[in-house]
C-alpha cells in the first residue's frame, strides 16, 4: 500500500488539517448527510443513496485505511470539511475510468470522494482553499495525479472543477470524470 503523508497542517491561518481517526468519524458522516440533504433539497440526485443508508465509499474503513482528511477551524476545533483520498480505485472507480484489475495506470492516481465543506463556510472560497491543499499539503508517494468524478448534470460543481484546474476527461455512465496532474514537490 502507498502511504499519504501530510506535509503540513495548517491550510491557512485558522484552518488545520488532520488524518481522521475513528473518534472522528460520526462527526464527519453528519456533516457528508448535511451535505447529501442539501444537495436533495437543490433537486440533485447526487449522493442520494447516503440518503438512504448506503455508503458506497465505506466512510469507516476509508477512515481506518487513513484515507480521510479532516479540516478543522483553529479557534474552536470545529469541523469544517472534509475529503476521502483512495490511493487504490474502488470498484467505483475502476468502472468510471474503464480500469480492469491488472490495469496500472490506475496505480498511479489518487481517487477524490466526498469532498465536504460545512454549509455555514460556503461562498468564501473554502472548496477552492481544500482542493489547493490537497494538491499541495499531501505528498502522495507513487501518485503523479488527482481523478474524481461528479453527477453529469451538476454544472457549477463541474465549473468548480475546471477552476481548480481539472481537465474535463469526458461523460460514463451519467458521470462527469475530471484528472488533474500533480507538480513533484
Amino acid at each position: 500500500m502507498t502511504s499519504m503523508n501530510i506535509i503540513e497542517s495548517s491550510v491557512k491561518p485558522g484552518l488545520m488539517a488532520f488524518q481522521a481517526s475513528t473518534e472522528d468519524q460520526a462527526e464527519v458522516q453528519e456533516l457528508i448527510l448535511k451535505t447529501a440533504r442539501w444537495l436533495h433539497s437543490k433537486g440533485s440526485t447526487q449522493w442520494g443513496r447516503l440518503l438512504k443508508g448506503k455508503d458506497d465509499h465505506n466512510l469507516g474503513g476509508a477512515i481506518a485505511r487513513g484515507e480521510v482528511v479532516i479540516f478543522r477551524a483553529s479557534e474552536d476545533h470545529s469541523l469544517a470539511g472534509a475529503v476521502i483520498l483512495q490511493q487504490q480505485p474502488s470498484a467505483w472507480d475502476r468502472k468510471l475510468w474503464g480500469l480492469d484489475e491488472t490495469d496500472s495506470e490506475g496505480g498511479t492516481s489518487v481517487y477524490l470522494h466526498r469532498l465536504v465543506v460545512d454549509r455555514g463556510s460556503t461562498g468564501k472560497g473554502r472548496g477552492r482553499e481544500l482542493m489547493q491543499w490537497i494538491e499541495r499539503g499531501i505528498h502522495f508517494t507513487g501518485k503523479d495525479r488527482i481523478r474524481l468524478d461528479c453527477i453529469a448534470g451538476n454544472d457549477k460543481l463541474s465549473e468548480f472543477y475546471r477552476q481548480c484546474g481539472y481537465t474535463y476527461i469526458g461523460e460514463t455512465n451519467g458521470y462527469n470524470i475530471f484528472e488533474k496532474m500533480l507538480i513533484k514537490i
